[in-house]
């Protein structure tokens, strides 16, 4: 008999631990996955800036560019936002990434607070009737995902200077180039910026693996704001 209630306390222990576990988890546990921040500033002398102790991070630059309908956009740091770069003639990635994007708009379509800002590095042919056309016919007809143009110099600064991404028209060096794709040079790199202008997630803009990470990463941003 003394065997019988061994067993059946060894079985409650065995059924009960687990259960137990699975409440204490679900009432005092917190899940929280944070994301990291890119790109730390540094002084004069090549250091890294801190202040109290914490990491200064680089700031995403605010622009004024206009966008595929000829609306002026003023980008502030405000939204949860997705900035890549391309160009409508680009024969070789840009397909594949925009393609990538329309998931991620598709996404948070009815979500007012995330935007998708493709910036041209052809600004001179890609006026704002030409980018519609592109968007149209890339199906991203989506209130969410502005492509925008404007001064070439003003949009290259911003890529290198402010996003921290390489892009360059490599026909101001090379008289001979005629292949389009081989005139404007840009990183298939998207980046996901915070609401406070940090950027916070480095996505390759052909990978599906890194998009369907970019759009987890879109939602635990959304959590935190």
């Amino acid at each position: 008999m003394l065997k019988k209630y061994i067993k059946a306390g060894i079985l409650l222990i065995v059924l009960g631990v687990p259960a137990f576990v699975f409440i204490f988890l679900k009432v005092f546990g917190e899940n929280k996955f944070d994301l990291p921040h890119y790109f730390p500033e540094l002084d004069e002398s090549g250091e890294v800036k801190s202040v109290d102790g914490d990491t200064v991070f680089v700031v995403a630059p605010r622009f004024k560019l206009t966008d595929q309908d000829s609306v002026f956009i003023d980008y502030q740091h405000s939204d949860i936002s997705v900035v890549s770069f391309f160009f409508s003639r680009c024969g070789t990635v840009c397909p594949i990434t925009n393609k990538n994007l329309l998931r991620v708009a598709e996404n948070f379509k009815a979500n007012d607070a995330i935007k998708i800002y493709s910036f041209t590095v052809d600004p001179v042919f890609d006026r704002p009737h030409v980018l519609r056309s592109y968007a149209s016919e890339l199906g991203a007809n989506y209130k969410n995902w502005k492509f925008l143009t404007g001064d070439k110099k003003y949009i290259y600064d911003l890529a290198i200077k402010g996003f921290k991404l390489p892009v360059s028209d490599a026909s101001e060096y090379d008289k001979n180039i005629v292949d389009i794709d081989q005139t404007f040079i840009h990183s298939d790199k998207l980046l996901l910026i915070d609401s406070k202008g940090h950027i916070r997630g480095i996505y390759e803009g052909t990978n599906k693996s890194d998009i369907e990470r970019l759009v987890v990463e879109i939602k635990v941003l959304l959590k935190d704001n």
